[in-house]
């Protein structure tokens, strides 16, 4: 009894050494991690999270601010925000309420929060020396518009527009 057992063909080397190599999302995302790992070294000693510190700034830059628009505004589904923000909500960092109607919640920086975020500057600066400074003059504004560059092209942006 003969029994055959089917193999799909291997992909083409040329390409997957391609996509290994070149692909714009790999080399994004592989940036993205080793960039967060820095940045959350560096928050380490006060608690924080560079996630954490990115939802501090956005709340301090907008004050009390609609969930669903705050969720916008950083680029993340409604499910995600929720769950970075419970536990800034449990440390008392921030605060969740009822808007002006029951369909829309506020969300915004307490007065813990802001001390955090007072704490976290200089740890920021720090990180962003290390990237920005050793890059040179001039270099992280390019690489900068370069990324906000391939947002609009993966139409995450408007064309022109600012940052999230």
């Amino acid at each position: 009894m003969c029994i055959y057992t089917y193999m799909p063909p291997r992909p083409d080397q040329s390409v997957i050494t391609a996509i290994a190599t070149e692909c714009a999302c790999l080399n994004v995302r592989r940036t993205a991690r080793a960039v967060t790992q820095l940045y959350d070294r560096t928050f380490a000693p006060i608690g924080l999270r560079a996630t954490q510190v990115t939802l501090l700034v956005a709340l301090e830059r907008a004050g009390p601010v609609p969930f669903a628009r705050l969720a916008d505004a950083l680029g993340m589904d409604r499910t995600t925000l929720t769950r970075n923000l419970a536990p800034l909500q449990r440390r008392g960092l921030v605060s969740l309420r009822p808007g002006p109607d029951r369909r829309v919640r506020l969300a915004a920086l307490t007065d813990k929060g802001r001390t955090g975020l007072t704490a976290a500057i200089p740890l920021w600066e720090e990180a962003q020396r290390r990237i920005a400074g050793e890059l040179g003059p001039g270099r992280w504004d390019a690489i900068r518009r370069d990324l906000h560059h391939v947002a609009e092209l993966a139409g995450e942006l408007p064309a022109g527009g600012t940052s999230r």
